[in-house]
């Protein structure tokens, strides 16, 4: 069994440990951006998006957690949209040590299960292109592709 709990704010150093990193990957590769200009914007963008931490007005930070052994296996951040009775996944993570055990699967129906509960009809989320795992994690939950996606960096005019 899967279930959540807030995230600390002791934990939170650890979240972004994880998550900038793995975020700048995700722009590097997806954007065209320099390994250290995907890791700027990362910062830059985590540090718009929860400039609170974990106490951030109108986002959620959970773990993920495993109910056999109390351990967390991963995060989950969403923000809540009341009037439209939806969440929108900013982020989903399960640890690598638990990838591959369908924590993933479980924890999606858990998060839709509560969701369920407090009156939501609809999770939204993004997932990058080459992010393989987690389109078929999404398939499998029975999410559906809604659009895609598209950038083009463009280049100042000048000498």
């Amino acid at each position: 069994m899967i279930s959540f709990r807030p995230m600390l704010d002791s934990e939170y150093p650890a979240y972004l440990d994880y998550f900038i990193p793995d975020y700048a990957i995700e722009i590097s590769a997806n954007y065209g951006f320099s390994d250290a200009d995907a890791l700027v914007q990362a910062r830059r963008e985590i540090a718009q998006d929860l400039p609170q931490g974990v106490k951030t007005p109108g986002n959620v930070l959970l773990c993920v957690i495993n109910e056999t052994d109390s351990s967390l296996i991963g995060y989950l951040w969403y923000r809540p949209d009341l009037a439209g009775h939806s969440v929108f996944i900013s982020d989903f993570h399960i640890l690598a040590s638990q990838q591959g055990q369908g924590f993933a699967k479980q924890a999606l129906n858990a998060l839709e299960t509560e969701l369920t509960a407090k009156g939501f009809k609809q999770i939204k989320l993004r997932v990058a292109e080459n992010n393989r795992r987690a389109k078929h994690v999404y398939d499998v939950a029975g999410f559906r592709v809604t659009g895609i996606n598209m950038s083009k960096l463009i280049k100042p005019c000048g000498p």
